[in-house]
């Protein structure tokens, strides 16, 4: 019993994790109907200007945070308003194509600058501090941070979603574009803000993620599919069902982890495509 408990715990922080991989990916398709092939490796970009802001510029970390989050809702919106927008339609293809080439030209200007070797942030050894619970279950202090931080941006864009202003304009681009413009809501602003939101929610998974292990410029497909994964079983577009989505794929990989350290990201893969065959719209598809 204990140890299901345990597998259960650790699944759903190691879930967590990914749940916040997902929430911008899920912003950006709900908004905008984009998958953004190079998700991952916007990850793997702010993992690195938090490392260059650090260990090059030695700013104090919670400074460099600060400066990240700005940094990021300023590229997002730049990219999406200077770039992405020129290519928004509904056809997807535009978008995918430019999105892997900006993936591909990441990794490798990545490569250039740091070299294809791994780096992290440095916490001061908060990364392997924790409590231990009754029956021998650790539960460390930054996967908990992580959960309450998923946690956290869930319940933030569901109130932004259903109770602001900006939340409605984002639904009723989403639902027509063209047809928002008659009462003076741009289309192309509101795409541009919906992006620089879910660069916030980047730099935020890319800073926790970078404080629990080392990070390569080459890891951003490999987020990219986690984060896939966890929003196609939540559900496209729906918040909690992407939080539903990263705690079964995190307690999923951890089952497999227990029997075999090689098993755990297969059995995760095995579970996405079992939850794609049986209910293909998700356990919590977006339903407005």
């Amino acid at each position: 019993m204990t140890t299901l408990i345990n597998i259960l715990v650790q699944g759903v922080l190691l879930g967590a994790l990914y749940a916040l991989f997902a929430m911008g990916q899920s912003l950006v398709f709900g908004v905008m109907r984009l998958t953004n092939i190079a998700h991952g490796d916007f990850i793997v970009l702010l993992v690195f200007v938090l490392f260059a802001l650090t260990a090059m510029a030695h700013l104090p970390l919670m400074a460099a945070l600060v400066l990240l989050v700005a940094i990021a809702f300023a590229a997002g919106y730049a990219l999406q308003y200077v770039l992405l927008n020129r290519v928004s339609s509904r056809d997807p293809l535009p978008s995918l194509m430019v999105t892997f080439g900006l993936s591909i030209v990441i990794q490798n200007v990545l490569q250039e600058l740091f070299s294809a070797d791994p780096r992290a942030i440095a916490t001061g050894g908060f990364e392997s501090q924790g409590v231990l619970l009754p029956g021998g279950i650790n539960v460390g202090y930054l996967p908990l941070l992580t959960l309450l931080a998923t946690v956290a941006v869930t319940f933030a864009l569901q109130w932004l979603f259903g109770r602001t202003a900006l939340g409605r304009a984002f639904r009723a681009t989403s639902d027509d574009r063209e047809t928002v413009q008659l009462v003076g809501v741009s289309h192309r602003r509101t795409y541009a803000l919906a992006m620089a939101i879910a660069f916030v929610l980047i730099a935020v998974a890319a800073a926790l993620y970078a404080m629990r292990t080392a990070v390569s410029p080459s890891d951003g497909p490999a987020l990219l599919l986690y984060a896939f994964e966890a929003v196609i079983i939540g559900g496209m577009g729906s918040f909690w069902g992407t939080f539903l989505g990263g705690m079964a794929l995190g307690v999923a990989q951890q089952a497999g982890f227990y029997f075999d350290p090689g098993w755990g990201i297969w059995l995760g893969h095995v579970m996405f495509l079992a939850v794609l065959v049986a209910r293909p719209q998700g356990l919590l598809p977006k339903t407005a």
